[in-house]
């Protein structure tokens, strides 16, 4: 018989998203009468802007004429689209022959992993998007989990001591690093001087950097950098991903990019984006031409208004979950939230709870859905992820039950 792939074997039990499901579903089936509201998983609740929507219904009505269908396209993507997202959102630091449209940012970050292999060095953030490690552990990039995390990965503790940017210098040389601005789950989101100090070591020490930046559109603060290009030498050392899912509101609709400069190289001197050329032309066919439309729609002057209006929407309900998670009930029980103001996560922390153990509390008596941070890594630990997707009538419900939660 053919065995099995070791790294299936070395992921940890269940994956974070599914149990949080799970204990929803066991909750509901015992309170069948319970309103759970969720401020839990990252998905956008709001509908697709009216410009956006109506591109793509638009390129789905042409399909069924002979003169609008289309059939396969190029697998880097629409070359309009690769062109719209280096001159809008870019501005020159990438051109468009380095950008590969996708289905989405969880998968680029799945597949980058094929062009490393499993003898490269993983850093990751800690806490952390949980693909980043278990990708790398099914890849055989890293070994199976222990109290301390997987074994091969160097966990970088992102804490409020070190205001949530890590020590660089226990990263071994020749690593691959995962770095997420705004960061999922804490929120944060990197300053220019901190990237420079990244950009920098990795520059020094032979590293590439992942950087996942799929929350870009949140920030709000002009000083922050939206891109990792904006650091002198990151074209040298960094393959940016992104997308549209938080952007767009694009989550069900499934769409993103990566940037792989043309001046990004292995050891041996060969170029990073051929090899991505070919990962995308080989493992994947190319994202939804429907969906490209809406990409191409949400990045005009009317898509960019829309954008904006629904993502300054989110942050609104961000604005009032913090005034109810900074009301005296926690504030008297040590409660501390950090939220910047540039992400839709809020970052609570309890210092008399396990994350599990706070997730529960809060279903059970406010019937609200959260997510343990115990679940990005163990920095998170003690921690709850806030999540500010949802309609603003449920974020309004949920914040006068929290208000009533003694903690």
């Amino acid at each position: 018989m053919i065995e099995r792939n070791s790294g299936f074997g070395n992921l940890a039990a269940g994956y974070l998203f599914p149990e949080v499901a799970k204990r929803r579903r066991e909750y509901q089936a015992k309170h069948p009468d319970a309103k759970i509201i969720s401020l839990g998983i990252g998905n956008t609740t709001e509908p697709l802007t009216p410009h956006i929507a109506k591109a793509m219904a638009d390129y789905a009505r042409g399909l069924g004429t002979a003169s609008g269908y289309s059939g396969y396209g190029d697998e880097q993507g629409n070359t309009e689209l690769r062109e719209k997202i280096a001159e809008v959102l870019y501005k020159g630091m990438a051109n468009a022959d380095e950008i590969f449209i996708s289905d989405g940012a969880k998968c680029d970050i799945a597949r980058v992993q094929t062009l490393f292999g499993r003898k490269t060095p993983i850093a990751v953030q800690d806490p952390a998007y949980p693909v980043y490690v278990d990708g790398s552990v099914i890849v055989g990039a890293a070994g199976k989990a222990g109290k301390k995390g997987y074994k091969g990965v160097t966990y970088l503790p992102c804490t409020a001591e070190n205001k949530f940017f890590p020590d660089l210098s226990v990263i071994q040389p020749n690593s691959l690093i995962y770095f997420c601005s705004p960061n999922n789950p804490t929120g944060a989101t990197a300053t220019k001087e901190q990237l420079k100090k990244l950009v920098a070591f990795a520059n020094k020490n032979g590293c590439i950097i992942i950087f996942d930046a799929a929350y870009y559109a949140f920030i709000r603060n002009p000083a922050l950098p939206k891109t990792i290009y904006e650091i002198p030498g990151a074209r040298k050392c960094a393959i940016e991903i992104n997308s549209f899912s938080k952007l767009a509101g694009f989550t069900g609709v499934r769409l993103g990019w990566s940037v792989v400069p043309s001046s990004l190289k292995f050891a041996d001197g060969s170029s990073v984006r051929a090899d991505w050329n070919r990962v995308m032309t080989t493992l994947f066919n190319g994202a939804s031409n429907i969906a490209q439309a809406g990409g191409l729609a949400a990045l005009d002057e009317v898509g960019r208004k829309e954008t904006k209006q629904l993502v300054d929407y989110y942050l609104e309900n961000a604005k009032l979950m913090k005034e109810a998670l900074t009301g005296k009930n926690f504030s008297d029980a040590g409660v501390k939230v950090y939220y910047t103001g540039d992400s839709p996560y809020l970052w609570v922390y309890f210092p008399k709870y396990k994350s599990w153990d706070i997730f529960d509390k809060i279903l059970n008596e406010c019937n609200v859905v959260t997510t343990p941070g115990s679940g990005f890594g163990p920095a998170g630990e003690g921690y709850l992820r806030f999540s500010a997707f949802g309609h603003r009538k449920d974020v309004n419900e949920a914040c006068k039950r929290l208000s009533k939660l003694k903690v």
